[in-house]
């Protein structure tokens, strides 16, 4: 994967209201993994959470693995937190920030679309493209 497609994976693009309608998790949940280190999304001044692709998919993986029964000490066994991969990291700068800005909720809604499901790493579609088919079908 290029340095660039790297970097536009972490940036911070998403609000919680988008992240919340594509996971089907509650904003309680997505802060309790956040405690947990299993997500890190950056913060703007207004200490407003801004996710990621990266956080977009973890969460969805996360969700798996909760509904196949496992538990949070399982789930922190198999996915490494998020500090200890520093190039996982949510990004927040200017560049991102512009960019943020730029995109009206539904250019989000398509980019995540066009990110999420193909796994670009692989060439082959990603395993959750079950879980966002069921939400970009009703966009």
């Amino acid at each position: 994967m290029a340095a660039g497609d790297e970097i536009r994976r972490n940036m911070a693009l998403f609000p919680i209201g988008i992240v919340m309608k594509l996971t089907d998790l509650t904003a309680r949940q997505i802060r309790y993994y956040e405690q947990h280190e299993l997500i890190q999304p950056a913060r703007t001044a207004g200490n407003q959470r801004l996710f990621s692709f990266n956080d977009v998919e973890r969460l969805l993986e996360i969700k798996a693995l909760i509904e196949k029964g496992v538990n949070i000490a399982g789930i922190k066994q198999v996915m490494n937190p998020v500090g200890e991969g520093a190039s996982e990291g949510t990004i927040m700068n200017e560049q991102s920030e512009v960019r943020r800005r730029e995109l009206s909720e539904k250019q989000l809604h398509r980019l995540l679309k066009q990110e999420l499901m193909v796994d670009k790493r692989m060439g082959r579609v990603s395993l959750i493209q079950g879980e966002l088919s069921r939400f970009f079908n009703n966009k």
